[in-house]
């Protein structure tokens, strides 16, 4: 190995956190509501979600910014259900907006988790966000639109895709989605690392080290596959359990990183290897995968991990929804 290459392939420098380093293999993404945060850790990109922004909604920092966009929504003239609806898109818009005052790249913003089967739904929930975004001058090349990794949903980022509106493909566990979200052109995919190990230590029991995590492997598999069939969508693992996955995946497009475990890369200096890249992926021993809808779906229904979590996944972010909604009633 080269002396060039052995640095690309370990960022040594004693004076670089772990974080530091990362960020020289990684594109480096937030996973939080919270401005504060991202301002600390200096992200590229922020990433939200109803259970983040629930969180923050609560906290007594946004309380100017709930109210605000509470007082606006009754200017509207809308009542009950309506009046709810418009303030949960506001509110959204609303962080995503003040998120990208201090990322320098883009924040995504997740579409209603009761819609995941609703293609159409889906869109036009999209064609709102971008609306609201343009109308506080936020172009929506900043934009990405949150949406799940079902059929119905990859349709969905298909069409708008098509239209230059940039998607991130969420709750996503398994090989079949992430090549059904490449053949639709998605963007972005944030294959849930953590959800997957959750499954696999409550299944079987077993502890399992970084290298040997299913959720890692998972998205090893999914980055090799894009890499080596020419894939532009792409890779963000997401939903970390420990730093240990985190540094399994260096070289990743993205890493989207909760405060806590940023932390933890930030407090330490140890070396960071790279063990992702597009020229490793090249040499990988993978069969290509053809898909259709019922291929789709039969793969799907055949991993047990994949369609659980994906639909308690759904199950969660719409009951946070719920308590979102809840909580804003409240308040009017």
């Amino acid at each position: 190995m080269s002396p060039t290459a052995q640095l690309d392939k370990t960022a040594t420098s004693q004076s670089l956190t772990q974080l530091d380093q990362l960020k020289k293999f990684t594109r480096v993404v937030a996973d939080t509501g919270d401005f504060g945060t991202i301002k600390e850790f200096a992200p590229q990109d922020a990433t939200t979600n109803p259970s983040l922004i629930f969180k923050a909604a609560q906290m007594p920092a946004y309380k100017e910014l709930l109210d605000k966009v509470i007082a606006e929504s009754k200017k509207s003239g809308l009542s009950g259900q309506q009046a709810l609806s418009d303030i949960m898109d506001n509110l959204l818009v609303a962080f995503g907006v003040e998120i990208l005052k201090i990322v320098p790249g883009r924040v995504s913003t997740e579409t209603d988790a009761n819609l995941s089967f609703d293609t159409e739904g889906l869109v036009n929930k999209a064609h709102r966000f971008i609306d609201l975004y343009s109308k506080k001058g936020i172009s929506k090349e900043r934009i990405l639109i949150k949406i799940a990794s079902t059929w119905e949903g990859i349709r969905a980022a298909e069409v708008l895709q098509r239209e230059g509106i940039n998607c991130n493909m969420t709750l996503l566990f398994s090989l079949a989605q992430a090549v059904a979200c490449a053949e639709a052109k998605a963007r972005l995919i944030s294959p849930f690392v953590g959800r997957i190990l959750d499954w696999y230590k409550a299944k079987t029991g077993k502890d399992y080290s970084p290298a040997e995590d299913p959720g890692v492997q998972s998205v090893k598999e999914i980055y090799s596959y894009y890499k080596k069939f020419g894939y532009q969508t792409e890779v963000m693992g997401a939903s970390f359990r420990n730093k240990g996955e985190i540094l399994e995946l260096a070289g990743s497009d993205l890493l989207t990183i909760s405060p806590n475990l940023l932390a933890e890369l930030r407090n330490s200096t140890d070396p960071v290897e790279r063990k992702l890249s597009p020229e490793m992926a090249a040499n990988a021993s993978i069969t290509r995968l053809v898909l259709d809808e019922k291929k789709f779906r039969y793969l799907l229904n055949e991993d047990a991990m994949a369609t659980e979590k994906t639909a308690e996944g759904i199950r969660l972010f719409a009951a946070d929804a719920t308590k979102l909604e809840k909580y804003i009633a409240s308040l009017l």
